[in-house]
């Protein structure tokens, strides 16, 4: 409101000088004095009073109005004077938008009054500011360490990569050098002799035939059939069986022995169980 309220009291100032010296030689100073204060007074009173409605809350247009037209006539006031004046027209036109300009800062101070907040509200939005900055710090933070831990765990697992690869290579060059020395051994002339020469003495009657292993896939073995899983009755009457067959009767250790000898297969567990009932 300062602003505003100076620029108002410049500009009626103003207003008021420039209506004595301009119209104080032609009328009486007294009559200059209550136009200047005329011009003032109406711009005053119109002001007061739109102020008035704005601190109610309302809004009167012919008000306004009639306060820009004071403004107006202010303004053309000074122009009038600087024009008609013959030393100085410049900085006295220079001045001739004091009053306009008055009136438009009381047309923005109007504007922040409705959209001024309460100190709680202000507090209220700042914290809500302040909260959401905090939350995007957050973010980013656990943005940056996502991102420095994923390309840590990138960098570990790539160096592990080369390094399992690099043994790999190592050992295919190990390997392919070690069967390189077999097969150039069991190709070569002498070697058949030579270790036929050793193998003579031993067996002189056989003639044995060297084979190194060869590099290369290999047939598969068929598995065996598994045996079948034996019901309570059937091991508890094999372990009886297989404790009796000797007197006195032979211990737990010796009985799992050729228990599992004769080919019968169970887990220790059901095996000592029959043993504990049979024992019992």
């Amino acid at each position: 409101m300062l602003p505003a309220v100076a620029m108002t009291v410049v500009s009626m100032v103003l207003t008021l000088a420039v209506v004595m010296m301009w119209l104080g030689a032609a009328v009486p100073w007294p009559v200059a004095l209550v136009v200047g204060l005329g011009i003032d007074g109406g711009w005053l009173a119109t002001l007061a009073y739109e102020r008035r409605l704005a601190a109610q809350g309302d809004h009167s247009t012919g008000v306004t109005a009639v306060g820009w037209g004071f403004g107006l006539i202010a303004t053309g006031v000074l122009v009038a004077h600087a024009l008609t004046v013959e030393e100085n027209a410049g900085a006295w036109l220079a001045v001739a938008w004091l009053p306009v300009a008055a009136k438009a800062l009381w047309l923005v101070h109007g504007l922040w009054e409705r959209t001024a907040l309460t100190p709680g509200a202000l507090g209220a939005i700042r914290g809500i500011q302040q909260d959401a900055r905090d939350e995007a710090a957050v973010a980013r933070a656990r943005l940056r360490a996502d991102a420095v831990t994923e390309e840590t765990r990138l960098t570990a697992v790539t160096q592990a990569g080369a390094r399992v690869a690099r043994v790999q290579a190592k050992t295919a060059r190990s390997l392919a050098r070690a069967w390189s020395t077999l097969e150039a051994a069991r190709d070569g002339e002498d070697t058949g002799r030579a270790l036929t020469s050793v193998t003579n003495r031993v067996t002189p009657t056989v003639t044995p035939s060297w084979e190194l292993p060869v590099w290369g896939p290999s047939d598969p073995v068929p598995a065996l059939d598994a045996a079948p899983v034996l019901t309570d009755a059937e091991l508890d009457r094999l372990v009886d069986q297989v404790r009796h067959s000797q007197t006195p009767a032979l211990s737990y250790r010796e009985m799992a022995t050729r228990f599992r000898a004769a080919g019968h297969s169970a887990s220790e567990v059901r095996l000592r169980a029959a043993w504990k009932r049979v024992a019992a």
